[in-house]
């Protein structure tokens, strides 16, 4: 199994920490088309756009950011990154991605999560006393419509299902549905119990800190009858690319320190990140890719060593970078950061069997 690398964005609208310039909406818009188109060109794997329902994000409709990009694209695969299926209809999810992936020729995925940022559950009228039990029987919906149709179902907070027809299907076998978690150690076991694919969020700490949820993981798998090493595990981090170690965190510290005073989880509560702890996220020990591209290659080798990972996914320029900045960040994650891990896992797995 080839080890795949990708990209994020949440396409933020944030004000320029060094020009103080603000991007317009149409702007960001057309940016994150031009990182798919970008990194489906330099070979990367996977382009996700994230869920967002707030004024300083423009990814309020992600499938329809993805749908674009799907046309502006031929190989790589357009995902989620997450769904937040808790305040979704898991029907329209189905018909959207189903859509997107006869789009785009089968490249469509979804990364489903109960969402850190909860500005859409009083949007579209839920409750968060209902957080978890809400996303429990959407999910158990979702993965439903993927296996059969039509499809009869019930549960508490949707109208039930009844010889339902959910069109269109998938273009192929059906959309891989990874679960988005943030380190619960619940999460972790849900996931591993239904067998399904685990995108693990490391935003800050050190490197190490989800071998835990990792474990729990695999141990529900293997008790739930599932081939626990046949799962595959992404992480899903910040980071960024450039010649040299300090060229990199120089470029990336003050656009990823307004992204986490401006778009915090709960906006107005978002915290200034000093440089000397940036450094210290930034360095072998903690989860930030961010280096020249030897040293991204070496901490994503670290992170295959640590948790087993076939994927990671990183999200660069949040904060509102300059485009040209992510766009030169993209092409050597592309170019270099990517071939080399790829060959080095694969040398690796030869010389182990």
């Amino acid at each position: 199994m080839t080890f795949e690398v990708g990209i994020m964005t949440f396409g933020e609208v944030t004000a320029d920490p060094v020009s103080g310039r603000l991007p317009s909406p149409r702007q960001r818009v057309r940016d994150t088309i031009e990182q798919a188109r970008l990194a489906d060109q330099v070979g990367l794997d996977v382009f996700g756009v994230g869920e967002h329902h707030r004024s300083d994000f423009v990814g309020s409709a992600p499938t329809i950011l993805l749908a674009a990009a799907a046309e502006a694209t031929e190989r790589i695969r357009l995902t989620s990154s997450v769904t937040v299926l808790s305040s979704e209809d898991p029907v329209r999810v189905w018909e959207q991605f189903a859509t997107l992936d006869l789009l785009s020729a089968g490249r469509a995925e979804i990364i489903a999560g109960r969402g850190s940022y909860t500005e859409s559950f009083p949007l579209f009228g839920y409750d968060l006393a209902d957080y978890a039990d809400l996303f429990r029987e959407k999910l158990d919906l979702l993965l439903k419509i993927r296996a059969q149709n039509p499809l009869t179902w019930s549960g508490t907070f949707r109208p039930a299902l009844t010889d339902a027809d959910i069109a269109p299907r998938a273009d192929g076998d059906g959309i891989p549905i990874w679960i988005g978690v943030g380190g619960s150690p619940a999460s972790a076991i849900s996931t591993g119990r239904l067998g399904l694919p685990m995108a693990l969020a490391l935003l800050t700490g050190p490197i190490t800190q989800h071998q835990q949820t990792v474990e729990l993981y695999r141990a529900a798998a293997e008790q739930a009858g599932h081939a626990a090493e046949d799962l595959p595990i992404s992480i899903n981090t910040h980071g960024y690319v450039a010649r040299t170690d300090r060229a990199a965190r120089d470029t990336m510290y003050p656009y990823f320190a307004q992204g986490m005073a401006d778009n915090n989880h709960q906006r107005g509560h978002g915290v200034r990140i000093p440089r000397i702890a940036f450094d210290g996220q930034a360095g072998p020990r903690a989860g930030l890719l961010v280096g020249s591209p030897q040293e991204v290659v070496d901490k994503l080798l670290t992170y295959h060593e640590l948790y087993g990972v076939r994927r990671a996914i990183i999200q660069m320029g949040f904060g509102g970078m300059p485009q040209r900045d992510h766009l030169k960040a993209i092409e050597l994650l592309g170019t270099e950061v990517a071939p080399a891990v790829r060959r080095e896992v694969a040398r690796r797995e030869r010389s182990a069997a």
